[in-house]
């Protein structure tokens, strides 16, 4: 897997992945839209910590800049 998402990227994701979690802790949100957006939040997270976003790859997404040397 090659890394195609950047820091940016990778904090927007927690950044919704927290929200999502207060809105479920605080019963803001609750039933099958709790389920369904808990889900995504543990998505995003996961595909943050990688580094890799399966969705972006048919499309030829890349938020990742590389590093000059």
């Amino acid at each position: 897997m090659k890394k195609n998402m950047g820091m940016a990227d990778k904090a927007i994701r927690i950044l919704i992945a927290v929200v999502i979690g207060v809105l479920y802790f605080t019963n803001t949100i609750s039933g099958t839209l709790a389920i369904i957006l808990g889900i995504l939040a543990v998505a995003f997270v996961l595909t943050s910590f990688i580094s890799f976003c399966p969705l972006y790859l048919p499309f030829g997404i890349s938020t990742f800049k590389k590093k000059r040397k």
